[in-house]
């Protein structure tokens, strides 16, 4: 009887499973994806990167907006949830995470303490199973490294690219809430989710939410390419040597300016500007009457930091509707006055013929 209800506890205290994210994409199609990880006890953002397997401490910080100088002995308190950044790979139309995270069993482990309790619940113990053809749960040997298959996705969302990520649903949250919170639709949500209705939603669950990218004007031919950044982070590229963040305040446009970093394999990284009389650097902007330019980041390849000239004008239009976007485009414009000439023209006929 004591053997049944502690099953019993251990069932009524298991959150609900988690499920597979849908990746109709091509096979084998990779990207980066997010995940909401909530920290069982207090720790630092090392032993977080540690957990992960993640080769450095800077996805941690890109993706919750840290600054690149915040120490690894950072603190985390326990039930803080801290969003890894990991690489995602699509495989027979779901998608797990790729390389990572490997988890070193130790003495007195068992599937279900690692799924629930050292990964909060981000796996289930049949996916383990299923990741590292384990026939039998209760067969796991101490040394054994084990594939952690985190949920993912590659696939676009509503016909646009964006970034998966795996929100943690706290008690009392809504379909609604969370689609208003992410730029999204509930729609969306309950589609991507396999939801019926917003009723079916559980807490504690991990919900797929598409998240909106700025946009930039990176070169489909970089080596980046696509860089996908979600609002409220960043992403360090060009090897290291150039730092973009997403800010929707800034009307969903990538910012990117040199990092300060070293470049990665050493070295210091160049001096990156524009071509043109202006001579700007990366992120700098100067104006002239109403129009400015900026120098953008466009990608990079093996040898060369890209970059383009950007130019933004918030000249009155002719005619009036002054202001970016305001009045017709010259083109437009150009087609009125051919119009108005052919007018006057018949009119001028019609007058000497009468």
């Amino acid at each position: 009887m004591a053997g049944i209800n502690l099953l019993l506890l251990l069932f009524l205290a298991t959150p609900p499973a988690t499920s597979s994210f849908l990746c109709a994409s091509s096979p084998a199609a990779t990207c980066n994806s997010l995940i909401d990880y909530v920290s069982p006890n207090a720790t630092t953002l090392s032993s977080i990167q540690s957990l992960f397997t993640l080769p450095t401490l800077t996805p941690i910080l890109a993706a919750n907006n840290l600054p690149l100088s915040t120490p690894p002995t950072h603190r985390v308190a326990s039930k803080q949830t801290i969003k890894i950044l990991f690489p995602c790979i699509c495989t027979n139309g779901t998608g797990k995470s790729h390389g990572l995270p490997s988890y070193k069993v130790i003495h007195g482990d068992g599937l279900y303490h690692i799924a629930q309790e050292v990964f909060s619940g981000l796996v289930t113990v049949p996916q383990i199973q299923e990741a590292n053809n384990i026939s039998n749960p209760d067969l796991i040997i101490e040394g054994q490294n084990l594939s952690i298959p985190l949920p993912c996705s590659c696939d676009d969302a509503d016909g646009q690219k964006v970034v998966h990520y795996g929100y943690f649903v706290p008690q009392g949250s809504s379909v609604e809430g969370i689609a208003q919170r992410f730029n999204t639709s509930q729609d969306t949500l309950l589609r991507l989710n396999n939801l019926n209705s917003s009723k079916d939603l559980m807490a504690d669950s991990i919900l797929d939410v598409p998240l909106r990218a700025c946009s930039s004007v990176i070169s489909n031919n970089s080596m980046d390419y696509p860089l996908l950044v979600p609002n409220d982070t960043y992403a360090l590229t060009a090897n290291s040597c150039v730092v973009c963040k997403c800010d929707a305040a800034l009307q969903w446009t990538l910012q990117c300016v040199p990092s300060g970093q070293l470049k990665t394999g050493g070295g210091s990284c160049p001096s990156v500007r524009c071509q043109g009389p202006e001579n700007l650097s990366i992120g700098n902007t100067t104006s002239s009457g109403c129009n400015s330019t900026t120098c953008s980041y466009a990608g990079y390849n093996d040898r060369t930091i890209l970059t383009t000239l950007s130019v933004d004008s918030t000249c009155p239009a002719v005619g009036g509707g002054g202001g970016r976007g305001g009045g017709k485009s010259s083109a437009a414009r150009l087609q009125n006055w051919r119009h108005m000439l052919l007018l006057l023209l018949i009119f001028t006929v019609s007058v000497c013929h009468m």
